[in-house]
């Protein structure tokens, strides 16, 4: 997908809200004085335990790769955000854990070509040397733009013998090119081993394409999985997964925005098979690996053994936790001088339902246990309205299990302010579960996009929730994960509290823990 639009470096602590915003931010403009100034006085809205651009802008995150025992992470990041010029090149994190990353500088540059700055696409470990770089080479395929626009993307090859760091572009001629539209890009690049030949799916408006090849250079159509009504298709994904049960499915994905018809702005998948040219999906319509707001651009990739074993029964994930809707309105730019963070790292697996059909269950990824700084064990706790904890924090898990005989709603109430007039809702209602950041600072100024909804029972009487909260984000885990929310929000950083609150009834929340991570 494309990198920046037209940059408009909006506060969202303008007008109403700037007195309040004077007492809680550095002021002045996003200077590296100033950065410093916020490290400094802990005024900083910078994640504590989420991955987050070193400095000016991110986007799409690119799936990441196993190369000599750790992730080589790449992104879409442009280094000239602040002076508003647009476009992206793609910069390189390592990590060994998924939840601590090593900034390892911009690996495949923009600009450096008539072709432009680089988009989405993939990279892909050349083990066989079918490209002809040398076995184990790191080839990237990626989307580019000669003569900016969307009307006219075509596919380039960049390749690297140093393990990933630097890159160097085969020629200057697409190694697809346009055929004559629009919406023709984010090349996924899979080894399908079974067939010996590379496989690629492409976004292309309201189709996902799809393209053989045997040495990374040529590729040839085959066929493409058609689905309307949930915007332009951006970013696909295509992988094979084994159930608990055993039951491999296929599953293809997509970045796509299905808020005019109700539904996510997220990643849609379907599950189904894949014979190596065409999709066929279980059902026509997609399931959503998150329900939030905030979860775009999102990669999944494979999930290695320290060995470097792919285990066939899960992968991770990871999202942009932005939406192009207001991606250039955050106070990160003028407290700390950047604007992109991405989810944690989640696992995901495949898993039945009661009715046989299959669906992605997320958890967070197993790295952030090694990373706990404190634990709180608030154990049960019996609830019957509002009740304020004893404790306070910025950034931190909370696990709990609600039970109870008869309920309307329950939940938290993140980030609250010291009035509690300010708080950010995360919990069940009748028969859905929410996530709702109405009541804190959010880029979302039309206010149509406040709260987010998943189906839930009310008739099994609990409810198990895993939030995960820091300076700019709340994500929730619905019982197994089957249902997460994402979303955005920028609360005041004197707003500390936590709070637990029922409606209509009594509830106990059960093995209440609350966890800080320390990256």
């Amino acid at each position: 997908m494309p990198g920046t639009p037209g940059i408009s470096r909006r506060s969202l602590f303008a007008g109403s809200a700037a007195g309040t915003a004077a007492a809680l931010l550095p002021t002045g403009t996003a200077t590296a004085k100033n950065r410093t100034k916020s490290a400094v006085t802990g005024a900083s809205y910078r994640a504590a335990y989420h991955f987050t651009v070193p400095d000016q802008w991110k986007n799409d995150p690119q799936r990441p790769i196993w190369i000599d025992g750790e992730y080589h992470y790449y992104y879409l990041y442009n280094a000239d955000y602040f002076t508003g010029v647009v476009g992206t090149a793609w910069r390189l994190a390592t990590t060994k854990d998924l939840v601590s990353f090593t900034d390892r500088g911009v690996a495949v540059p923009k600009d450096t070509t008539p072709n432009g700055d680089l988009w989405s696409g993939s990279a892909v470990v050349d083990t066989g040397n079918t490209a002809g770089f040398g076995a184990g080479a790191v080839v990237v395929i990626v989307t580019m733009s000669p003569g900016g626009g969307t009307d006219h993307q075509e596919q380039f090859l960049y390749y690297s013998t140093d393990g990933g760091l630097t890159f160097t572009n085969y020629g200057t001629d697409p190694v697809l090119p346009n055929p004559g539209v629009a919406d023709f890009r984010d090349p996924k690049v899979i080894r399908d081993e079974d067939r010996g030949r590379w496989v690629m799916a492409l976004a292309e408006n309201d189709k996902i394409g799809f393209y053989h090849s045997a040495d990374l250079k040529s590729w040839t159509y085959v066929g493409g999985f058609v689905h309307d009504g949930i915007g332009v298709l951006e970013c696909p994904d295509l992988f094979r997964i084994t159930a608990g049960d055993g039951t491999v499915k296929w599953v293809l994905g997509a970045s796509a925005n299905g808020k005019g018809s109700g539904l996510p702005n997220t990643y849609a998948y379907w599950t189904g098979s894949f014979d190596g040219s065409a999709f066929a999906a279980d059902t026509n319509d997609p399931q959503w690996l998150d329900h939030g707001w905030d979860w775009y651009g999102a990669v999944t990739f494979e999930k290695r053994a320290a060995s470097g074993a792919v285990d066939a029964a899960a992968r991770y994930a990871i999202g942009w936790v932005n939406n192009w809707d207001y991606a250039n309105t955050t106070p990160t730019i003028d407290c700390d001088g950047f604007n992109g963070t991405d989810s944690v790292v989640r696992e995901i697996t495949l898993k039945k339902a009661s009715d046989n059909t299959y669906y992605l269950a997320s958890r967070p990824v197993a790295g952030l246990d090694s990373h706990v700084s404190r634990t709180v064990n608030l154990g049960d706790v019996t609830v019957n309205g509002t009740k304020v904890l004893d404790y306070t924090g910025i950034s931190y898990e909370v696990t709990t299990q609600l039970t109870w005989s008869q309920l309307t709603g329950a939940g938290l109430q993140l980030r609250r302010s010291p009035d509690g007039g300010r708080h950010i809702d995360a919990g069940i209602y009748a028969d859905y579960a929410f996530l709702n950041r109405r009541g804190t600072v959010n880029a979302d100024t039309s206010g149509k996009w406040q709260e987010s909804h998943t189906p839930f029972d009310p008739s099994a009487g609990t409810v198990k929730l895993r939030i995960l909260v820091d300076r700019t984000s709340v994500e929730m885990f619905v019982d197994d994960g089957r249902y997460v929310h994402t979303s955005q929000v920028f609360p005041y950083l004197l707003d500390t509290r936590l709070a637990l609150f029922t409606i209509g009834g009594s509830a106990v929340f059960r093995n209440t823990v609350i966890r800080e991570f320390s990256v």
